[in-house]
């Protein structure tokens, strides 16, 4: 149990900036489209703070009757939102199963069939008869092949033998890699820059986009999940934050040319630059306003590396506090004649790590000002990223959960400088029921199975039991709530009794396949709250807290 760090987390939050941004960037305020203003969001004249959940295999379900029912629950549980891929490439055309796009040589082609778009199509129609909005994601950063995916000492032949079903994976729906290959290419950034990759992928942003164009259960059109420099195959030398940046805003003022009811928004996990040199700089404003706590102010400067080195200092700071009055402190100094002394390594850091030193390509606060930008993105997966240092006196857990609150706190400010609201669009906490299943989104294998063997078991306690789970997840919707973010998704939604096929439920003119009495699980990375009653009422109650400061 580790109450006491949260709660001195969520106190270290007020005394810290996070602002209500100021500046309105929308174009409507009573439209039935959801649009973008400097307090948030508005639909139909009215406010609207959610808390949504990820479902990026929604359109491959062979059942209707599975996608209805699926977005029935989730209305039922308060989520307002679902964040989906609006992309499902192949390299060849499959002999089963659903596909959007084939990328072969060079060249590309449509699937506009009852496999194809027309699956989208039944997902947005329904959402909309449930009363939900839909962000459609147009690529993503990852897409490992699982042939060639190598790991420590794991061989291709083991790799090969757990490879899981086609789309059960986010990252096994093609995207910037597949374009890379599929075009000869060798770098992951060529993606950002060839001409010929950014015609085709353009070709089929306009596919999606006008398609939609007119719907109104389309909260935003997301550039692409988690773009950086990096991915699983190299990338080169020359790739910046600029390189990312410029991509994002060539894409936005794309969208703008096609699509002016709907808001452009970016897909990336948050990382920042605060030394970079910006594009799209922004003018600190030395005005506070009111907070929401009496008596506070907020400040709406851009977040430096002094600031998250005091941040970071400050938390650790009462953390050993607290553990000093539970007498459970770790000292980690030398000990001088009956005091404990710090070492070097324990004075304060200089960097401020992959968060906020650019070293992934990404400075997250420059692409949100972006002009046809309308609202900012970040992630929060500590299992597979780190958000600082791990404080001696914490659990792996709980410094896994403390360091995702700062990142939050941080996400909230920096956005608060542009003026702009920002989203938490993917959160998670992989529990130690879950870890045979957790596949890292930069891999195509499960590494902590038994027939992998890639990494010790027995290190499990350093993922999170039920308990630790619901405490994380109800921290971070109650800080998401208190730092005046729009939005907090959770990754990912799940469900049992998935049938192969139906027909009873049918929005377009083709037949569902033949039916069959085969059930299954949703797809699940180990990210998956399937049957989770637990998880799903802190949803419910998280969207009513959302709700209620509207």
């Amino acid at each position: 149990m580790h109450f006491l760090p949260y709660f001195w987390f969520l106190t270290l939050f007020s005394l810290c900036l996070a602002a209500v941004p100021s500046r309105t960037i929308a174009k409507r305020d009573k439209s039935s489209f959801v649009s973008s203003t400097s307090n948030g969001f508005s639909v139909n004249g009215s406010s609207l703070r959610y808390v949504g959940t990820n479902l990026y295999w929604l359109p491959t379900l062979d059942s209707n009757d599975d996608i209805w029912n699926m977005l029935a629950n989730i209305s039922a549980v308060g989520i307002k939102v679902v964040r989906l891929w609006a992309f499902n490439d192949v390299e060849t055309i499959p002999d089963t199963g659903t596909w959007f796009q084939l990328v072969q040589n060079g060249t590309t082609t449509i699937n506009d069939g009852p496999n194809g778009l027309q699956k989208l199509d039944t997902v947005v129609q329904m959402a909309e008869q449930h009363g939900l909005y839909v962000i459609l994601s147009l690529t993503n950063n990852w897409n490992p092949v699982p042939n060639t995916t190598t790991a420590g000492n794991i061989s291709t032949q083991v790799l090969a033998s757990s490879v899981t079903p086609r789309n059960t994976l986010s990252n096994d729906f093609g995207g910037m890699d597949l374009y890379v290959r599929q075009f000869g290419l060798q770098n992951h950034d060529d993606f950002y820059t060839h001409e010929g990759i950014l015609s085709a992928f353009q070709n089929y942003t306009k596919q999606i986009v006008t398609r939609y164009a007119d719907s109104p259960a389309v909260f935003s059109w997301e550039l692409a999940n988690d773009a950086r420099c990096n991915s699983t195959i190299p990338t080169s030398a020359t790739c910046t934050t600029q390189t990312v940046t410029k991509w994002h805003a060539a894409m936005a003022s794309f969208i703008a040319t096609l699509d002016s009811n709907h808001i452009v928004s970016a897909g990336t996990s948050g990382y920042q630059c605060t030394d970079c040199p910006k594009l799209y700089p922004v003018t600190p404003t030395a005005t506070p306003v009111t907070s929401p706590a009496p008596g506070k102010k907020r400040s709406k400067s851009p977040l430096t590396n002094a600031q998250v080195v005091r941040q970071r200092a400050e938390a650790r700071r009462l953390n050993r506090a607290a553990a000093k009055r539970a007498g459970t402190l770790k000292e980690d100094g030398i000990r001088i004649r009956g005091r404990w002394v710090s070492t070097a390594t324990r004075r304060q850091e200089i960097s401020t790590g992959s968060s906020t030193d650019g070293s992934t390509g990404v400075d997250s606060q420059d692409i949100l000002n972006i002009p046809n930008i309308g609202f900012g993105s970040f992630q929060v997966f500590p299992d597979q990223e780190s958000y600082g240092p791990d404080d001696p006196n914490l659990d792996a857990v709980a410094n896994k959960i403390n360091s995702s609150l700062l990142w939050i706190q941080q996400s909230a400010q920096s956005a608060a400088a542009v003026g702009k609201p920002v989203v938490l669009t993917g959160f998670g906490l992989v529990t130690q029921d879950n870890l045979q299943s957790f596949v890292p989104f930069n891999m195509s294998y499960a590494p902590y199975t038994s027939s992998t063997a890639a990494m010790d078991v027995a290190n499990s306690t350093s993922f999170a039991n039920n308990t630790q789970q619901e405490q994380g997840y109800s921290s971070f919707l109650d800080m998401a709530n208190s730092a005046g973010l729009a939005g907090v998704m959770q990754y990912q939604w799940g469900s049992t009794g998935i049938s192969q096929s139906s027909s009873s439920i049918q929005l377009d003119t083709n037949t569902s396949p033949t039916p069959s009495t085969e059930t299954g699980e949703t797809p699940n990375d180990g990210y998956s709250i399937a049957n989770n009653v637990a998880i799903q009422q802190i949803l419910k109650t998280g969207a009513q807290a959302m709700a209620a400061n509207s």
